[in-house]
């Protein structure tokens, strides 16, 4: 058993909604604090100086004065496998070249493809493990790591035992997603459909065989699948065994009402997302997450997250960080300039990157500081909580903890 503390203020998140809006003064904070820890999961929390009292025999690991804790925070959609860059796309569409220009000229989504195709194990696993080591750094414990830039059996396996390998060498908890159904590929001979069933025949049964991912994940939007064909695709993985998630609603509308109908456990994107669609995800147990990386790495609206809170959605936040339109990577400072504006409350947003983006992966057990969760958080070297999102990503995480024990690089 151990007690660690004592914390200007622990903010727990515990006893807030999983859906709908939420104000600040419903967040928990307790002063002068200490986390009691045993078999790597919270036992209690409470005022330092009396949990020492009561629990004599816990090893005392003191921090130094001035820090609070939080739940270490969970990044729900990410990219991060990749070989290549894609600078040049960034610099190209700031100069105002459109999306099928930059594909025309090499760029895009294909170009990652082939970067990625062309990277050996060990460039693909060096890469991954820096970018997971940067979001450590950033308190975030829990990743979800898409493949998706194969694309063909050989990489798309390749990508994904990649990540397994990297979840071996690191103490944060990866969720792979299989995301073969990113678009097709320009040198796979047939049709969208006769693609999405190669990975149904194809790819799907080697993933399940090696136990190298339990969701699968298809971008729905013009340049990439169609609805009808993506509706069949999803309802097949899912009699494979398959969790679901989709990319949704990004450009045009219409593909989160696919993603509810089909039973995904996030619709994500959704900058697109039409007011009578915003009701339809409400009124269901799927996660809207927002992107905000998406929003800022290609100059388009942001989800419109406000309304989905306000009628009563269960909303997440996450980085989408890849090497095409999402290449910051740093969530907090994606979550502050969200809230910004569309006017989130810091309840929500905390929400929206810790528990509730956990619920997205299908995962319970932390992104709250409570009794029986992960004891998984985060310290910052503040006295006031509130300076997390005010410096919009540039008041670094202290110490991040992971099943109570500090995270070293």
């Amino acid at each position: 058993m151990k007690l660690i503390g004592p914390f200007k203020q622990i903010i727990t998140l515990a006893n807030l909604s999983l859906r709908g809006k939420l104000s600040d003064d419903q967040l928990e904070v307790i002063v002068d604090a200490g986390i009691l820890i045993d078999d790597h999961k919270i036992q209690k929390l409470g005022n330092f100086k009396e949990l020492k009292s009561e629990y004599g025999g816990a090893t005392i690991e003191e921090v130094e004065d001035g820090q609070i804790a939080m739940p270490a925070f969970v990044d729900s959609h990410t990219h991060i496998c990749f070989g290549g860059n894609r600078a040049n796309d960034f610099a190209m569409r700031n100069a105002g070249k459109t999306y099928l220009e930059i594909a025309e000229s090499g760029g895009g989504i294909w170009s990652s493809v082939q970067h990625t195709r062309n990277a050996s194990e060990e460039e693909l696993l060096k890469t991954l493990l820096e970018r997971i080591n940067f979001l450590i750094s950033l308190g975030i414990t829990t990743i979800e790591v898409k493949s998706g830039y194969g694309l063909d059996v050989e990489n798309e396996l390749k990508m994904l035992r990649m990540i397994k390998q990297a979840q071996e060498r690191t103490k944060a908890t990866l969720i792979p997603t299989c995301l073969s159904a990113h678009l097709k590929p320009r040198d796979f001979d047939g049709d969208n459909k006769e693609y999405l069933n190669f990975i149904i025949t194809e790819i799907l049964p080697k993933v399940k065989d090696e136990n190298l991912a339990k969701r699968v994940d298809i971008f729905i939007e013009k340049s990439a699948f169609q609805p009808e064909e993506s509706k069949e695709f999803l309802l097949k993985t899912k009699e494979l065994g398959f969790e679901i998630t989709v990319h949704a609603d990004q450009f045009t509308p219409g593909s989160s009402r696919i993603a509810v109908e089909v039973g995904a456990q996030s619709a994500d994107h959704l900058e697109a997302t039409i007011d009578e669609d915003i009701e339809f995800i409400a009124h269901s147990n799927i996660v809207a997450t927002a992107l905000p990386g998406a929003s800022l790495g290609l100059g388009e609206k942001f989800t419109p997250a406000r309304k989905l809170l306000d009628a009563g959605a269960i909303l997440a936040i996450a980085s989408d960080w890849n090497p095409g339109s999402a290449p910051m990577g740093n969530l907090i400072t994606q979550a502050s300039i969200l809230a910004t504006y569309q006017k989130l409350t810091t309840a929500e947003v905390l929400a929206g990157i810790t528990f509730r983006s956990a619920y997205a992966l299908g995962l319970e057990d932390r992104g709250r500081l409570e009794k029986g969760l992960k004891a998984d958080f985060v310290t910052f070297k503040t006295d006031n909580f509130q300076n997390v999102l005010y410096n919009q990503g540039s008041l670094t995480a202290e110490n991040i903890y992971i099943n109570g024990e500090r995270w070293k690089v």
